[in-house]
């Protein structure tokens, strides 16, 4: 699997999440889709995303985007 698939995989999966926790646990949790909306909006721009740097040191394979 290819390191765009991978973000996409881990954006989705964190927005789902605060989801959740924002509905069961504490309304604070909506900070955290708040921070990955943010970093989706600047790695659009800058093609800078920090998690995508910790996929490829754990040997994700090079995608177009990242």
């Amino acid at each position: 699997m290819c390191l765009d698939r991978i973000m996409f995989m881990f954006a989705g999966a964190m927005v789902l999440l605060s989801v959740v926790l924002t509905a069961f646990v504490s309304p604070y949790f909506v900070w955290l889709t708040v921070f990955v909306g943010a970093n989706l909006f600047q790695s659009s721009i800058t093609g800078f995303c920090p998690a995508a740097l910790v996929f490829k040191m754990l040997g994700a394979k090079e995608g177009k985007a990242f």
